[in-house]
């Protein structure tokens, strides 16, 4: 039997976004690494959100057999 990832729960995925979106009010949200250039869109903020959270990846429907 295959183990299975964890995936982090609906509560600690809210945290993560809210977290990233604070990091933005400050002006403190890097694109890439604590050195890049600063983020200025919103847009760039929200996938970045998105993608720290891990739900940016696209969920694959299961068929019924």
């Amino acid at each position: 039997m295959p183990k299975l990832k964890k995936t982090a729960s609906k509560k600690a995925k809210k945290a993560k976004l809210k977290k990233v979106f604070e990091e933005e009010k400050e002006g403190k949200l890097h694109s890439g690494s604590k050195t890049g250039p600063l983020v200025t869109s919103r847009k760039q903020t929200i996938a970045i959100a998105l993608s720290e959270a891990g739900m940016s990846k696209k969920k694959k429907k299961k068929s019924k057999k």
